[in-house]
C-alpha cells in the first residue's frame, strides 16, 4: 500500500499548531510499523518563505500545474524532494503562491491552496506507482478531494486512490463564493460540485467525498456530532454513519522523553524522578521567581486564543496566586489576553512568569519543571500539551472536552487512580476549583514528599501514548478500510452521488 499525506503543515518545516506535529510524528510512526505502507510515506508541504530546504533535497523538476489565476492557463511549479525523517518530504515551490511572510491569512488563501493541491495531484500522477491512500488533513487539502472527482476521475492511477480526511480543526472549514469558484478551475455555476447556491465549504467538500473520514480523538468525534460542536457540519458527519469516526492522536516518545532531553539541565525517568527537581529550581531562577518557594507551579504553554481558554486563565489568576500556586505563561496570540496576562503578571511579579513569545527550548524546561500543567481549552479536537506534561511527570489540569477527557483520568473522582485534574465548566470558577483540588494534594510546605503525589505523577507517566503501538496501527486499519471502500464503490459503477446535509450556517 501506497500513502501519500497533503497538508499545509509538518514539523519541524512549517508549524502553527497540532497539525504538524501529528502530520510529521505520524509519516514517521507509519514507516516504523511492522505492517506499514510499502516504501515512505510522501508528505506534500508547500516551500514557504520560512520552510528551509534540508540540505539533502533534490530538484525533482518544474511541472506544469493547471493555473486559472494565470494568464497562460498554467503554471510552472518547481518540486524539491528528501528523504528525511522517516518519510519523503515533497515541496511544493511556486513563489507567488507561498513566498510570503505569513502561512495562513490572505485573501487568495483558496487559489494558493488549490493550486497546492492541484500540483500535489499531478506530481503522485507522474510516479511510476501511483498512490492507493490520498490522506488530507484539513480544509487546506480538501480542494484535492474534489480535483480526484472531477479533474482525475478517469485517471487510471488517481482516480482509484481511496482518501481519508483528518480534520484536526472543525472551526477552520475554506469558505469559497461562488465568485471565487475560477480560483480552483471550477466553472461558477456548477452546482454537481456545490449544491450550494452561495458557495462552496471546502472542509464540506472533503467529508462528502471522502471514503472515510476522521478526527483526532473519539471524544471529539462525539462532540462534533452534535449542533454545539459541530461547527455547521455536524449534519454532513452524521450522515457518514460509521465511515466517520476518532482515532487519538498519540505522542513522539523519543521526541519527547525527559531521560534523553537535550534541551532542560538535569535528565530524569519514572524510576528516578530526582532530575526534576533540578529542572524546576532552574526554570524558576531563568525566569525570576524564587526556587526555594515551596508553592507549586502551574506551568501554561500555547496559542493564546479563546478556544485554548487563556481567557479563562486570566480571570482565574488571582484567585490561583491567592490560593498559594506561581504561574508561569509562554505564548503568543490574541492582544487582547496578551494584555490581560501582562497586568497578571505586574500585579504579581515575583509570583508570575508571562514570556509572550514562542521559544521549543523554553518550553521543554516549562514541562520538566513545573509541578502541574494547565490546559483551560474551551475545547480541544486532542491536544498534546497533556499527554508532553504526563510523560515529564506534569499532572495535568484539563477541561473535560475533546481529547483531553480522552487522556486524563480526574483523581479527585477516581482516588488513587487519576493521572490529573479534570474540570467540567469552561469558567474561572471551575478551573480555580480544579487548581485548589491540585494544590490541597501537593506537598505541604515543609517540603516533605508526598507519596500521593508521588503516586499521582508515576501513574502519570506510565501511560503510553506512543504511536506506534496504537494511533498508527489505526490509521493502517483506516487506510484498508478506505481502499475496499473506493474499489467496491468503482466495481459497483457510476452511479449518482447522494446527497449529503449543507453546512448549517454560523
Amino acid at each position: 500500500m501506497r500513502v501519500a499525506f497533503i497538508a499545509a503543515e509538518c514539523e519541524p518545516w512549517a508549524k502553527t499548531g497540532g497539525l504538524g506535529d501529528v502530520v510529521d510524528a505520524l509519516a514517521r510512526a507509519l514507516g516504523r510499523i511492522p505492517d506499514g505502507p510499502a516504501g515512505l510515506v510522501d508528505v506534500f508541504l508547500p516551500r514557504y518563505r520560512s520552510v528551509p530546504i534540508p540540505p539533502q533535497a533534490k530538484e525533482a523538476g518544474e511541472i506544469d500545474v493547471p493555473d486559472p489565476a494565470s494568464a497562460e492557463g498554467s503554471a510552472a511549479v518547481r518540486v524539491l524532494e528528501a528523504e528525511t525523517h522517516g518519510y519523503r518530504l515533497r515541496l511544493i515551490d511556486h513563489p507567488a503562491a507561498f513566498d510570503r511572510p505569513e502561512i495562513y491569512g490572505y485573501d487568495d488563501d483558496v487559489w494558493r491552496f488549490g493550486l497546492f493541491s492541484r500540483a500535489a495531484l499531478e506530481v503522485l500522477r507522474r510516479d511510476a506507482v501511483p498512490p492507493d491512500v490520498l490522506h488530507i488533513h484539513d480544509w487546506h487539502s480538501c480542494a484535492s478531494a474534489v480535483f480526484r472527482d472531477t479533474f482525475y476521475a478517469s485517471d487510471p492511477g488517481l482516480g482509484r486512490a481511496a482518501l481519508l480526511l483528518t480534520i484536526h480543526n472543525l472551526a477552520y472549514q475554506g469558505w469559497t463564493p461562488r465568485e471565487a469558484f475560477p480560483q480552483l478551475g471550477l466553472p461558477p455555476n456548477d452546482r454537481s460540485v456545490a449544491p450550494d447556491p452561495a458557495g462552496l465549504d471546502l472542509l464540506w467538500a472533503g467529508i462528502v467525498r471522502s471514503e472515510l473520514v476522521n478526527t483526532v480523538s473519539p471524544g471529539f468525534a462525539a462532540e462534533a456530532l452534535t449542533r454545539r460542536g459541530g461547527f455547521g457540519l455536524d449534519p454532513a458527519l452524521r450522515w457518514k454513519g460509521d465511515r466517520f469516526f476518532g482515532i487519538l492522536n498519540g505522542l513522539d516518545t523519543e521526541v519527547w522523553n525527559p531521560a534523553t532531553d537535550a534541551d532542560i539541565p538535569a535528565t530524569y525517568d519514572r524510576a528516578d524522578r530526582s532530575g526534576k527537581a533540578i529542572c524546576r529550581s532552574n526554570v524558576l531562577s531563568e525566569l525570576g521567581l524564587d526556587p526555594d518557594d515551596p508553592g507549586p507551579v502551574l506551568g501554561v504553554i500555547g496559542r493564546l486564543d479563546h478556544q485554548k481558554g487563556f481567557d479563562i486563565l486570566a480571570e482565574a489568576a488571582d484567585r490561583v496566586i491567592l490560593g498559594g500556586a506561581r504561574l508561569i505563561v509562554l505564548g503568543s496570540g490574541d492582544p487582547t489576553i496578551a494584555s490581560q496576562l501582562r497586568g497578571v503578571a505586574r500585579g504579581w511579579p515575583d509570583l508570575v512568569a508571562f514570556v509572550e513569545k514562542f521559544d521549543r527550548a523554553l518550553a521543554r524546561r516549562i514541562y520538566a519543571g513545573s509541578d502541574v500543567f494547565v490546559m483551560p481549552s474551551r475545547f480541544e479536537p486532542c491536544g498534546q500539551g497533556q499527554m508532553i506534561a504526563m510523560r515529564y511527570g506534569t499532572p495535568p489540569i484539563v477541561h473535560r472536552t475533546g481529547g483531553l477527557r480522552d487522556t486524563v483520568v480526574d483523581e479527585t473522582s477516581n482516588v488513587g487512580h487519576g493521572t490529573g485534574f479534570v474540570f467540567d465548566r469552561p469558567t474561572p470558577e471551575s478551573l480555580v476549583d480544579a487548581v485548589t483540588r491540585a494544590t490541597a494534594m501537593f506537598p505541604g510546605g515543609d517540603g516533605a514528599t508526598s507519596p500521593e503525589w508521588e503516586g499521582l505523577q508515576d501513574r502519570a507517566m506510565a501511560v503510553d501514548f506512543d504511536w506506534e503501538r496504537s494511533s498508527a496501527p489505526a490509521y493502517m486499519a483506516a487506510y484498508r478500510r478506505a481502499v475496499e471502500i473506493r474499489r467496491a464503490g468503482l466495481e459497483a459503477g457510476p452511479r449518482a452521488r447522494p446527497r449529503a446535509p449543507l453546512p448549517r450556517p454560523g
